[in-house]
């Protein structure tokens, strides 16, 4: 009797410690993770009316209002976040991130200037976040001067970054070497970047998703390879690993395996490759099968998740005006 009420007494507080730590900004921020906006968007707003000033609801909130693309409800709610913890150098960078696509989507300079002050704050509120560095200096390099872009500002940031971080530094050179088109300067940053071996995954997918831009695909499967060794599990690398191999026009059945499984299992989130982008290399890997129904088929389907995707309707256009269609034999996956 006294093991059972001990077992009991211990499956009680367990229960308790997890229902404890399920919090409602918890719970968001894995629904968020996994693609599942719409859910972590009811399960903040019911939470909010009971917590009005918890900024972790605004927080997932608005993130979750951005991967939407409702930019107004995004910045209502990062502002709403800020507000509750102003001393949050996290919160202030994602503030300026949806400022950031609400100027885009607005083609606000106005907005565009409250990015820069955003994402400046977020920095003097924490000096050593490399990510809100980040954010900064790229906004300075990218941004018109006319809202406070600012290349020589841009570069300052690249050095404090490397001060902080070796790998973080090269990676932040290497975006401004590819936003001064010197190609080969980027190209040797990322190597450098790799070299060190980092053990976050940040630098591999970075790296993978400048070698898919420049079709490279010796150098984006070793960036892919080495990225499944640290993160074996990020789905993201699936899709490297079989862009990589449809550039290389080899191992066509494995790159299908990993696409569709990319397809199958990431979510749709704006700091992963996109859905679209996998079926129009779908699109590619079946044109080198020579299988244009199929081709045309994925292209389709890329257009059908992004109607502005200018790759996939070239591609997509040139097989219907060529009339090419059917299928060469080949091996079916």
């Amino acid at each position: 009797m006294k093991r059972a009420v001990l077992f009991l007494l211990s499956a009680l507080l367990a229960s308790n410690a997890i229902a404890s730590a399920l919090e409602p900004a918890v719970i968001a921020q894995e629904q968020y993770e996994r693609g599942d906006y719409t859910s972590a968007i009811e399960t903040t707003s019911t939470a909010i009316g009971d917590n009005p000033h918890d900024a972790g609801l605004f927080h997932w909130r608005s993130r979750s209002y951005l991967e939407l693309k409702n930019y107004p409800n995004a910045v209502a709610d990062a502002e709403r976040a800020v507000a509750e913890r102003s001393d949050s150098a996290e919160y202030r960078r994602w503030l300026g991130r949806a400022y950031g696509a609400a100027a885009e989507q607005r083609r606000s300079l106005s907005l565009a200037r409250k990015v820069k002050v955003a994402f400046e704050q977020a920095v003097e509120l924490d000096p050593s976040n490399v990510d809100a560095r980040r954010d900064l200096a790229e906004f300075y390099i990218q941004a018109p001067w006319i809202v406070g872009g600012n290349r020589g500002k841009g570069l300052k940031e690249v050095a404090a970054i490397a001060r902080l971080d070796s790998v973080a530094g090269y990676l932040a050179h290497a975006s401004y070497a590819r936003h001064q088109n010197q190609l080969e300067e980027a190209d040797a940053d990322y190597q450098h970047a790799l070299d060190v071996r980092p053990a976050r995954i940040d630098a591999y997918l970075e790296a993978c998703e400048f070698y898919e831009e420049h079709a490279e695909a010796t150098r984006l499967a070793h960036a892919a390879e080495q990225g499944s060794r640290i993160a074996p599990a990020d789905e993201r690398l699936l899709y490297y690993q079989g862009v990589a191999l449809v550039l290389a026009n080899r191992d066509l059945a494995e790159a299908n395996h990993f696409l569709r499984r990319y397809l199958a299992s990431s979510p749709r989130r704006s700091d992963f490759p996109s859905h679209a982008a996998a079926e129009h290399w779908l699109g590619r890997l079946n044109e080198c099968l020579g299988d244009m129904d199929a081709a045309q088929e994925a292209y389709r389907a890329a257009l059908a998740l992004e109607p502005d995707r200018k790759s996939s309707r070239d591609a997509l256009s040139r097989l219907e005006t060529s009339g090419l269609t059917g299928s060469r034999d080949h091996e079916r996956f």
